[in-house]
């Protein structure tokens, strides 16, 4: 968010915090992007906070997060207990309140990072929620890829190798033999947080329907291995797509991500080099 809107966002968090009767000394940026994440302190709350267009994505987040919390061990974090679990609105922001979990070192090993997701993925299992197929994201990206107006500054060669690799990827993955559940979406190192609980999922707006594999291909190229039962294979070919996905959202015109033209040029030539990797197997 621009400074602007970033005092606004925080400014919504706090008051919000203050009429729940959660003390707010000070507030910790944890993340900004299109929408942020703050640290409210003394009351060791994290709010997330995004722009009011996206209140069903908010929704939507606090909804998974309502439902596994009735699953005993999921390995989620929770919202905070001591307010109602819902989306809050102020000041044209989405707000939700979630418990604050101190970073642990070191980073979590492969093994432990493949038993959360399989957690993970078990106490998906268990929950019922409408939520979007995985090739619903891809046709979303390929609307930004095939509108010129969304992606003006994206080369014609580019434009088409994007096309023709979100569409055959997701084809190939979209009608194969491996069964589909509810995935997290985007369970990668960023989205696992390593607490005194164990590690913890977060960010769960991104729940989509799909195979594993989808979910694999984000962590560490070094965590699938240890999956009972992973499709190595189809895990390269998903890793292939989901940098195919990450490239066209950096293309598009309004797009925020920090060092966008670098990631860029680093998105396409991951494309690439997973491409390379899929042919070889």
């Amino acid at each position: 968010m621009e400074p602007s809107a970033l005092r606004r966002a925080v400014g919504a968090a706090t008051t919000t915090a203050a009429e729940l009767s959660l003390q707010v000394d000070d507030v910790v940026v944890i993340q900004n992007s299109d929408r942020v994440a703050l640290r409210l302190v003394p009351c060791d709350v994290l709010a997330r906070v995004a722009p009011s267009e996206h209140l069903a994505d908010s929704t939507f987040e606090v909804e998974v997060a309502r439902l596994l919390a009735d699953v005993v061990d999921a390995p989620v974090a929770e919202l905070d207990p001591r307010v109602a679990p819902r989306v809050f609105s102020r000041d044209g922001f989405a707000l939700s309140l979630w418990t604050y979990y101190a970073p642990l070192e070191p980073e979590i090993a492969p093994a432990a990072y493949a038993d959360a997701l399989s957690r993970h993925h078990a106490a998906l299992r268990r929950i019922d929620l409408d939520a979007p197929h995985f090739t619903d994201r891809v046709a979303r990206a390929l609307g930004e890829v095939n509108d010129q107006d969304r992606s003006p500054e994206l080369p014609a060669a580019e434009r088409e190798f994007l096309r023709d690799t979100l569409t055959a990827l997701s084809t190939g993955i979209g009608t194969g033999k491996d069964s589909e559940q509810l995935l997290h979406g985007e369970p990668h190192p960023g989205n696992l947080l390593h607490t005194g609980r164990g590690p913890l999922f977060v960010d769960l707006g991104t729940c989509c329907r799909g195979p594993v594999a989808f979910d694999l291909a984000h962590a560490p190229e070094d965590v699938a291995p240890h999956y009972p039962g992973a499709d190595l294979g189809l895990v390269d070919r998903c890793r292939a797509l989901n940098w195919a996905l990450f490239s066209s959202w950096r293309w598009r015109r309004d797009d925020q991500m920090p060092d966008r033209d670098h990631w860029r040029a680093e998105g396409l030539h991951r494309v690439r080099a997973a491409l390379d990797r899929c042919a070889q197997d």
